[in-house]
């Protein structure tokens, strides 16, 4: 017998709960509007909570996601879109993360015992608000008891991860959103002292994390202020640019008939440069110039540092058509090698002329120029050693995503060899670290300087490998072909998946661990590491690895930033021609890709939902 209806029908009572929720968020957003420093995201809020009350759907979405929660702090700091709320990059977010830094800064201090306050170094790049952020971090921790040094005007990353080591401070914050879109912006942290000027790493972002979500309880008004920081001149620059330059010179080879005459010092290169509307192109062209390198040509519209980013909609040299007007510019000169930094100028990119574009130019992946400047480290590591009649030591570095060339590399020079999980919070804390990279533009060729990755130091070093080439006659892509003759060659690839959201990323990484492949095609899968599993990495985290049968891997991981699966594929062959090597190891590349998307689609169909697109995908030789 049918149960009379003892209460509201299901669709009122979720349109009840949506109203609940609804008048929570709008109380939650006036408070903050109440409360914020910002007339402009205090407009904002108003404007969102009028619109969500009188029914505006896309705002009343708009206020759940910028309030629903809190922007989280981790290892890369903050980054996030810009607008009110705290999930948002804003000021009173900024003025937070800041008191909760110095706040683990004066804990630390204490414990240490020594009585001497901490101090920190700030920098800031162009981005929207980055001098804005900048002020508010060094208002807040100066008014904190931490002694503030500012650096001058926006600049690069590196030079930031250099002052906190220059000054021999206790921290440094980098305002920056590095290659992110242009709505975005972000806060990046370092430890000096014992941590050498690297980026933060578990359990100390959980701490730090901690003092924010305290100082976060209270009205940001309340938290102290001072302007008595000490604004620096141009002197932290001047050293990044005379230490870079040192470094690069002592390791240019020399002409064998003319010591004290480097390789190639009278060879015309043509070089096309772009900074991507960054704040890289002034400090990169003095060292280049201090080194004796050729002088660039900038790509007029994209020099001047411009954080509306007019020409690119996502301002990554690894995204399509990032370079197209650095490629106009270089075939209107008919250059040799166009240099490419993002907008932070801690990423590097090269691409040369290849006749199979359409476009004139190819540029090189992050593991072919990757492999090259490792080499280079390596070679330069076996003369520093015989000039002082001693072994060679350190190691060379990459990210466990990063083709595996470098530990070739290692292993012909007697070299010592590290893959770390992803991100140079890890790279840069290898022990006797002579060179590390990751295949997403990042290197890091003189770790003595700066403990991050440099697109500055590392393009100076690569215009400096490309001159040599060309003294001879020969290119990069020459050199990719010793490499291969000499530590067999290496094929990368990449699948990336994009799912509805990141735990649907998680869930089907989950997904392979509960129906894990066998085999990739004919290929048998010989071991697996499941780096959540204690011990097999710095942290636990959400990878997969598999090694073939044939010496070929696959990484899956989900990405922590984007509701993406992404899928690493690396092939191998040492056997025949340089050409040879490199036919047999892209075909077992394609046939890999191949056995990897049946076994993903699988997958999918046996979850009974529908198969994700693919992107950014394909194949890369190093």
């Amino acid at each position: 017998m049918a149960q009379p209806d003892s209460g509201t029908p299901k669709s009122g009572r979720a349109s009840a709960r949506a109203d609940e929720a609804l008048r929570a968020l709008v109380a939650e957003a006036e408070v903050w509007a109440e409360h914020d420093i910002d007339p402009a995201t205090r407009a904002e809020t108003r404007r969102l909570v009028a619109a969500a009350q009188g029914g505006d759907e896309t705002a009343a979405a708009e206020l759940a996601d910028a309030f629903d929660g809190r922007l989280a702090f981790g290892t890369a700091g903050l980054r996030g879109r810009l607008g009110a709320g705290p999930r948002r990059m804003n000021r009173v977010v900024v003025s937070q993360t800041s008191a909760g830094f110095a706040d683990y800064l004066l804990e630390r201090a204490a414990a240490d015992g020594t009585g001497a306050a901490p101090s920190v170094v700030i920098g800031y790049d162009a981005r929207v608000n980055s001098d804005v952020f900048a002020r508010d971090t060094a208002e807040i921790m100066e008014g904190a008891g931490v002694r503030v040094f500012l650096l001058p005007e926006a600049g690069p990353t590196p030079l930031t991860a250099f002052a906190v080591r220059h000054l021999d401070v206790s921290a440094g914050v980098m305002i920056t959103a590095s290659h992110n879109p242009p709505r975005d912006n972000g806060y990046k942290v370092y430890l000096g002292d014992g941590d050498a000027g690297s980026q933060i790493v578990p359990p100390v972002d959980g701490l730090i994390a901690a003092h924010i979500d305290k100082r976060a309880q209270g009205p940001v008004s309340r938290l102290p202020r001072s302007t008595a920081y000490t604004v620096l001149g141009r002197g932290v620059a001047d050293a990044y640019v005379a230490e870079t330059s040192a470094a690069v010179l002592a390791g240019l080879p020399q002409r064998p008939e003319a010591p004290g005459v480097t390789v190639g010092a009278d060879t015309d290169l043509k070089i096309v440069y772009t900074a991507m509307h960054g704040v890289g192109s002034a400090i990169a062209q003095r060292v280049f110039m201090s080194t004796g390198l050729p002088r660039v040509v900038p790509v007029r519209e994209q020099d001047a540092p411009d954080g509306k980013f007019p020409t690119v909609s996502f301002p990554n040299p690894e995204e399509p058509g990032a370079l197209d007007l650095a490629f106009r510019t270089a075939r209107s000169l008919g250059a040799d090698l166009v240099v490419a930094h993002d907008p932070d100028a801690d990423r590097l990119a090269l691409a040369l002329p290849h006749p199979d574009e359409p476009s004139g130019y190819r540029r090189l992946t992050g593991n072919e120029l990757g492999l090259l400047l490792g080499w280079r480290a390596a070679e330069r590591e076996r003369v520093r050693a015989s000039l002082a009649g001693t072994p060679v030591s350190g190691a060379l570095a990459c990210t466990i995503v990063s083709s595996p060339a470098l530990r070739a590399v290692a292993r012909g020079y007697g070299l010592g060899y590290a893959e770390t999980l992803s991100g140079f919070k890890w790279v840069s804390r290898v022990p006797g670290l002579v060179f590390g990279f990751e295949e997403a533009l990042g290197y890091l060729t003189h770790p003595d300087i700066v403990r991050d990755k440099d697109g500055i130091s590392a393009s100076a070093d690569a215009i400096a490998m490309a001159r040599e080439a060309a003294a001879e006659g020969r290119t990069l892509w020459d050199l990719l072909d010793d490499a291969g003759e000499r530590f067999g060659h290496f094929a990368s690839g990449q699948i990336t998946l994009r799912l509805p959201s990141m735990a649907a990323a998680s869930e089907l990484a989950a997904r392979v661990r509960q129906e894990p492949p066998r085999a990739f095609g004919d290929i048998e899968i010989e071991s697996t590491q499941d780096l959540l599993m204690p011990g097999l990495a710095e942290v636990p985290a959400d990878v997969l690895r598999y090694d073939l049968a044939d010496g070929s891997r696959v990484m899956i991981r989900p990405s922590g930033t984007e509701p993406k699966l992404k899928i690493y594929l690396d092939t191998f062959s040492d056997e025949g021609s340089a050409q040879r090597r490199r036919e047999t190891a892209e075909q077992a590349l394609e046939t890999l890709e191949a056995a990897v998307r049946e076994y993903l689609d699988g997958l999918q169909r046996e979850s009974g939902s529908d198969s994700p697109h693919s992107a950014e995908n394909g194949a890369e030789a190093s």
